[in-house]
Parts: structure tokens; sequence; C-alpha cells
């Protein structure tokens, strides 16, 4: 610590070269941190989805739809413990570009299938008895709380482009019964469950049909093997299923939209390198503009590892102010919270992205200082002090 007036000191010679230098640093850590949360928004599932829950859904796509009746025969598998079915709604409110994320699900099942949700027992009371009724997450209520007065009672319209309803009025209508919370950081708060058979009887098409199931095994280890026995009961059938691990379904879908790891990889490997050349001359710049001080040093008694300790430590000061600036941007970037969340409900800056971060700056501190400290370290005193 008794040398870090002295690491300041220097960065403070050229203040402007240091200034531009560490706006470069942040500039890179707000980017890495505002991938890393795009990256989460469409790969939040996976880390979500639960190890012992698999996902049965038609063999074509999840686009197809498949027998309710398939339920019991499902249940009735060695090694189901639970089992419940869901389906895509489509929804939105008042206006197409508030999209809603609406499942009509089994509210004797839904809950207990996905334990990260929870509600108060009077308000799932409540929604097991109204039919109508609609549980929203505590996100999307909050929100649309603030916009338009939404509370318990409220009766919400909702229209949907795939399912009319019967008659002349397609708008659905449903009364707010309770708001459910998420038990697990990252869960979607933003979903509006209402019950299947108000749906089931309302439209027009499908009728008897749902979207996925979603089963719950009493052994995780052995998920592959009772995922390949859901798939051997319906082979040949009209509705042959495709079972699979809740987090490789997740991993599928997010995929469709590209490898988003491979694409977050590469941009942030361009830029950092980039920041590494950058950062790299400015330290080799720094060093040979003190050439004589060093020599000085040295004659005074620095011995050759305290130099090299205090150009990387120099260096790797420019990266930390940089970088933690920028990680503390995206940080709030992500505490403000989804710009679209109708689309990325889940927006969130997880703690392992922000500690790669960490070490990342770190990392690049030490890398962008060790070629100039290597250089001041095997200086000769007096080829130093001749030049």
């Amino acid at each position: 610590m008794k040398f870090l007036s002295l690491v300041f000191s220097n960065l403070k010679r050229k203040k402007l070269r240091t200034v531009l230098t560490v706006l470069s640093i942040f500039v890179a850590f707000v980017l890495f941190g505002t991938l890393c949360i795009i990256k989460e928004a469409f790969t939040g599932g996976i880390s979500m989805a639960g190890a012992d829950r698999l996902m049965v859904m038609h063999k074509m796509s999840i686009i197809q739809s498949l027998p309710i009746s398939y339920t019991d025969r499902i249940a009735n598998l060695p090694g189901v413990a639970a089992i419940t079915h869901l389906s895509w709604f489509g929804g939105y409110y008042k206006d197409p570009k508030n999209f809603l994320a609406s499942f009509p699900v089994n509210p004797d099942t839904y809950f207990a299938m996905f334990p990260e949700f929870t509600v108060p027992p009077e308000q799932m009371a409540a929604w097991k008895a109204k039919r109508n009724g609609v549980i929203v997450g505590k996100g999307l209520f909050d929100r649309y709380a603030k916009s338009d007065g939404w509370k318990i009672g409220s009766v919400i319209p909702v229209n949907s482009p795939i399912w009319r309803r019967e008659g002349d009025n397609e708008t659905w209508e449903f009364e707010i019964v309770g708001v459910y919370d998420v038990t697990k950081k990252g869960a979607d708060n933003t979903q509006f469950l209402f019950h299947y058979d108000y749906f089931d009887e309302g439209r027009t098409l499908s009728k008897g049909e749902i979207g996925w199931f979603s089963v719950r095994v009493k052994d995780p280890d052995r998920a592959p093997d009772i995922a390949a026995a859901i798939d051997k009961e319906f082979a040949n059938s009209a509705y042959e299923t495709k079972a699979q691990t809740e987090a490789a379904a997740m991993q599928g879908f997010a995929s469709q939209v590209g490898d988003i790891g491979t694409i977050l990889t590469a941009v942030l490997s361009a830029v950092f390198f980039t920041i590494l050349l950058v950062a790299g001359n400015t330290m080799g710049q720094a060093v040979r503009e003190r050439t004589e001080e060093i020599g000085v040093l040295k004659a005074m008694g620095f011995t050759n590892g305290l130099v090299l300790f205090l150009v990387l430590a120099e260096s790797t000061v420019i990266a930390l102010i940089g970088g933690l600036l920028g990680l503390t941007v995206a940080k709030l970037i992500a505490l403000a919270g989804s710009p679209v969340p109708e689309m990325l409900p889940i927006f969130n800056f997880s703690d392992r992205d922000l500690i790669t971060g960490l070490i990342l700056v770190i990392v690049l501190g030490i890398i962008a200082g060790i070629i100039p400290a290597l250089q001041a370290m095997r200086l000769q005193i007096a080829v130093a002090l001749r030049r």
C-alpha cells in the first residue's frame, strides 16, 4: 500500500491518456455486461429448468398439440411422480404490443409442478373457485398496477390471434384473483395463468388438446429412460411425442435464435483483444517515457521485482477503474429492468457473470502490463541513465 501514491502519481502524469484508456476499458465492460444480460434473457430458462422435470411435446414441434387424454397414460408410467399441462395462448392486453406470456393451465397441478412460484393460500383457493380467474406474476402485476390500475378483482380483457372465442365476442375476460411471486432469483414473474377448462370450453378449435406436458420424475438420474418410455408409449400413434429434460428443451428453443454463447464469445473476444492492445500500448509508452526514472529508482535500491510490481500495479489500477465502472453501469442497466418485458421477462446480470467480469478486469490489467513490466524489470541502471 505504501507504493500506491507512487502508482497514482504516475497515472496523473498524462491525465488525458489515462482518462481515454480508462474510458475504453469502461466501454468494453459495459458491452460485456450488456451482452451477458442479453444472453441471460435468451437462455435464462435453461438455468431455471428443474433437473427432475421433463417436457413432453408433439414429435413434430411445440406448435402441434397433444390430446389431454395422454395425461393418465403418462402419469401411470413407472418413474413418473407428477404431471401437469400447459398451452400457449399468445394473448395481448388492449394492444398487440402489450404481449402477455399467457397460459391456460390446470390449477390443481400447475403450482405443485413449479415450486419456484408461490401464491398465498387464500388467493390459490379463490383461483380454483373462480372459473375465469387469473393468477398474475408480480412483475406483470406491478407494471400494469402503475399504468392501468390493476388490482385484485380487476377484469382484464385479453385477445389472442390464435384462439378465437365462440360467439360474436372475441375478447376473453379474466378476473385477477391472485398474484404469484418467485422464490428463485431469475425466475419468470410475468406470466398470466388461467383455467384450462375455461379456455377449452370457450375456444372454437382443438378442443380437448393441450400444448405440452410437464412431467416430474421420481429419480432425475433416470430422466432419459423415462423420456424414452413416454415416447415409446405413443410411438406410431396419431400424436407421437418428443420427451426431453426441461433444460434440453430450453436449450433447443434458445438455439433456434442462434448460438448465443458463440456470438457472445466472438464479439467479446474482438473487443477485449482491441482493448488489450490499447491498454498495452499505453503502458508501454508510459514505461518508455520513464526510462531514466526507472534507472534512478533502481539506483536508489528498488529491486527488479519491485519495479515489475509497480508497473503491473499501474496497469491493473487502470483496468480496475475502467472495469469496475463498466460492470457497475451494466448492473444498473439490469436493475432498471427489461425495456421489452413482454418479450424478455428475464433481465438479469447474474452473480456468475459479475464474478467473471471481475476476473477479466484483473487478467486484462496484468496481461496489458506484463511486457512493459518485464522490460522495466530487465532495464540496467547504466543503460537507463544514459538515455
